[in-house]
């Protein structure tokens, strides 16, 4: 097996994109923020449980926007500054969400070509972080994360106490001890697996059907370095020895907080041994029968929009068929 220094990702990692400055030094200046809330050019994404709004336009996707006058109340995060505008998020109700399940979702077709062009659609991330463009991907993004972070985090872990959001949204503190509490980010390896052959190893977990396989991953230990995880985990997950992890990129996961850090690693043993709480299969692929599965559709790959789908093709070569 032929490894080189400058094998790159095939395509971009789609929730890793973003253009606006996080101007973190303006977070602690309550002037500015206000000031910032009243200028009339701020923009306000609204998020509801990892939702928000988006619309078709042309053939481009795109977040709804809202000034601070329409937006609906909620707390804020300040997400950043780009050209002069300051961009917020509001954790909120989604105004005007359009009919769908007893959550008031809706599946969003992944053209969205069935819905009316301009007309406001629920969305999450994974539906549609791959289909919007640079500024608005890193927007949502963050403002997922740290919707996730405030909901999980409301009280102070050392009394109990309710804790208070200063900082733009960035930080909790506890009225009662002082201490201070800040987003939580857990990184997690996830890793494709070569053999001597160049084979693939994929695999599917208890709770997927049958014939959706991806790559191994798994979260960082306290302690423990990314490359030891790695081998860890492969060693746990299926019993094969896994050496000479090699980084290759990294794009934040927030469902609800990972970061997933990506490798190529090189098995030295074959020989499978799922563990049952949480491997229902493994196996072995050439890429001809990788491609031969997706063709015939006993086999899924994971979206676009993750590390594992941009892992898969980099050893492939090339782009693949078969989402989830």
């Amino acid at each position: 097996m032929e490894t080189t220094a400058e094998e790159q990702l095939i395509g971009p990692l789609l929730l890793a994109r973003g253009t606006i400055d996080r101007s973190s030094a303006l977070r602690t200046d309550e002037r500015w923020l206000e000031r910032a809330w009243s200028d009339p050019a701020t923009r306000v994404l609204v998020i509801d449980n990892g939702h928000t709004l988006v619309r078709r336009v042309g053939e481009e996707v795109e977040a709804v926007l809202f000034t601070t006058a329409d937006a609906p109340p909620g707390q804020r995060y300040l997400l950043g500054v780009e050209a002069g505008v300051a961009y917020f998020a509001v954790a909120a109700p989604l105004p005007d969400t359009p009919k769908g399940d007893v959550n008031g979702r809706v599946t969003v077709p992944m053209s969205l070509r069935d819905t009316p062009e301009g007309e406001p659609v629920a969305a999450g991330l994974r539906q549609v972080g791959g289909l919007l463009g640079d500024r608005d991907a890193g927007l949502l993004v963050y403002a997922v994360a740290l919707e996730a972070w405030h909901t999980t985090h409301e009280y102070c872990p050392r009394c109990g106490s309710r804790t208070d959001v200063v900082a733009g949204g960035h930080v909790r503190i506890c009225p009662r001890d002082q201490s201070q509490h800040f987003p939580r980010v857990d990184p997690a390896v996830i890793m494709l697996v070569r053999d001597e052959n160049d084979r693939c190893l994929l695999a599917r977990g208890p709770q997927w059907p049958e014939g959706r396989l991806s790559i191994l991953a798994g979260f960082v230990e306290p302690g423990e370095s990314l490359e030891y995880a790695v081998v860890r985990e492969v060693a746990e997950e299926v019993g094969v020895t896994a050496v000479n992890p090699r980084y290759l990129g990294s794009q934040p996961w927030p469902f609800p907080r990972s970061l997933m850090l990506g490798f190529f690693a090189e098995a030295t043993t074959t020989t499978l041994t799922p563990d049952s709480e949480e491997i229902a299969e493994a196996r072995w692929y050439t890429r001809e029968e990788l491609a031969a599965a997706l063709e015939s559709g006993d086999l899924r790959l994971p979206p676009p929009v993750s590390i594992a789908r941009r892992l898969i093709e980099t050893w492939y070569g090339g782009e693949l068929t078969g989402d989830w």
